[in-house]
């Protein structure tokens, strides 16, 4: 009743300033089909064609990790993305390596086995594998995903947004989507957020934690060509962002250029946001500054190196720009069990262990600290106050510092590749994530490759370096 009264005042509104203006020029009142205002309607509705027993939500590493996860057990698995593209930061980042797929060389699943596969498969223009890391051409990567969704038989939908949730007796029943044909609702018997921002489970009315005032940056990142592996060793970054600054106010103090693959092309990763401001990229409006301000800080980078970069840098090139800024920390889902720095920093083991991550305590461009191989907790990718829904990635359950121990995509490959089985087991015993028994679950993770006894493991800062 509310919302049609509010409707009908803004249609007097409209209709009584249409009036008046043509009253008050002292003109002929407008045409009639101009002046005549129109209720607005209701939002269309469309219907989607597929019928999942798991829907997954955002298809970034831990999304790619959930669906094959999900699908390769036998669950009719939908996975949807709001770009055009899969692969998330591993694809919009232009290089950046993908961190932690083989921690010490060695395979860490098969889930993460067969993205590789798939990337190798198109030889060494499409990656090139270090210690650790994946360094991907992103336009291969983003084919490579979509032939490892086809052989485990996963369904996709891109341009597909998630915008609202339902839930029914406190349990998820369903997540609006947002296409080309107006709103769905898409039903499945288990759902699992991948949206790094817990979008879903933020719509379901899970709880959720966010540290306003110390939330980590932002980057654009960017890929320049034009200039030489040798060029850019003797290019002194440092010293060009400090002649430049007074001119180029946005640019960082430093940065560095990695190359692409196998090819000629530099990408660059950098502080980003860091001595902008706190943006929380979940307000519409810091979102926006935080994006506008980066294309400008871009520009800056790449006009500050061909005008102070000397010889080595005078003739470099733009040549992209990510489809948006790399975020890296917003809403984090409150589970039974939030994990701590402690955790990370002692290497820490749990009985309901379903993955485990490693790496560096990295709050980007911030902190970095040396921690331990530790394991994540079942306990950290359910809600605590939402039954139907699993979440993986960087959304997890965790504080704000011990969020930055796991943010690494390869571990965020391996929350996913959890989530999405425990979805599909749960799904084919007909019970709720969380009465789900947790031994079943490592049992399959074990058959998929999983070693879930490496909390406590020391790490060598060069294999994590990166």
């Amino acid at each position: 009743m509310e919302e049609r009264k509010s409707l009908d005042r803004r249609t007097f509104l409209g209709a009584a300033g249409a009036a008046m203006a043509g009253a008050t020029t002292g003109g002929s009142p407008l045409p009639v089909a101009t002046a005549q205002s129109r209720a607005i309607s209701s939002p269309r509705r469309t219907t989607i064609a597929y019928d999942p027993d798991v829907l997954i939500v955002g298809g970034g590493p831990a999304g790619i990790g959930a669906a094959l996860g999900a699908a390769w057990h036998g669950a009719k698995t939908l996975l949807i993305e709001h770009h055009a593209f899969f692969g998330g930061v591993a694809a919009w980042c232009l290089g950046m390596p993908i961190n932690q797929m083989r921690p010490d060389r060695q395979a860490r699943s098969k889930v993460h086995e067969l993205v590789i596969e798939k990337l190798t498969a198109y030889g060494d223009q499409a990656v090139r594998i270090g210690q650790h890391q994946l360094w991907c051409n992103v336009d291969y990567l983003k084919v490579a995903v979509l032939d490892a969704l086809d052989q485990v038989g996963c369904k996709y939908l891109v341009h597909t947004r998630a915008v609202d949730a339902l839930a029914e007796g406190g349990r998820l029943a369903g997540v609006v989507v947002s296409t080309k044909q107006g709103l769905a609702t898409i039903r499945a018997k288990v759902f699992v957020d991948c949206t790094g921002d817990a979008d879903v489970a933020y719509f379901g009315g899970a709880e959720t934690m966010k540290e306003i005032g110390s939330l980590s940056h932002q980057t654009l990142c960017l890929n320049l060509t034009n200039v030489t592996a040798d060029q850019v060793r003797k290019a002194n970054i440092r010293d060009i962002a400090r002649k430049a600054k007074s001119k180029y106010p946005l640019i960082p103090d430093s940065w560095g250029l990695g190359k692409v693959s196998n090819g000629s092309s530099f990408y660059i990763n950098h502080a980003g946001t860091r001595d902008l401001g706190q943006f929380d990229t979940t307000d519409p409006v810091q979102r926006t500054e935080a994006e506008c301000q980066s294309r400008r800080q871009v520009l800056q980078m790449t006009l500050a190196m061909r005008e102070f970069g000397g010889d080595e840098l005078k003739n470099i090139e733009l040549i992209g720009t990510g489809t948006q800024i790399g975020v890296r920390e917003t809403r984090r889902v409150k589970g039974p069990y939030v994990l701590t720095e402690e955790d990370a920093l002692s290497g820490r083991k749990f009985e309901d262990a379903i993955a485990w991550r490693s790496g560096f305590l990295d709050i980007g461009f911030v902190r970095l600290s040396k921690m331990k191989i530790h394991d994540v907790p079942y306990r950290a990718i359910v809600p605590e106050k939402l039954d139907g829904l699993l979440v993986a990635g960087r959304c997890i359950s965790a504080t704000h510092v011990a969020a930055s121990a796991g943010k690494s995509m390869g571990n965020c490959v391996a929350t996913g590749h959890a989530a999405g089985l425990a979805a599909a087991l749960a799904a084919r015993k007909g019970c709720t994530p969380r009465e789900l028994k947790v031994a079943g679950l490592q049992d399959a993770l074990r058959a998929d490759g999983v070693d879930l006894n490496r909390a406590g493991d020391e790490q060598e800062e060069l294999v994590n370096k990166g």
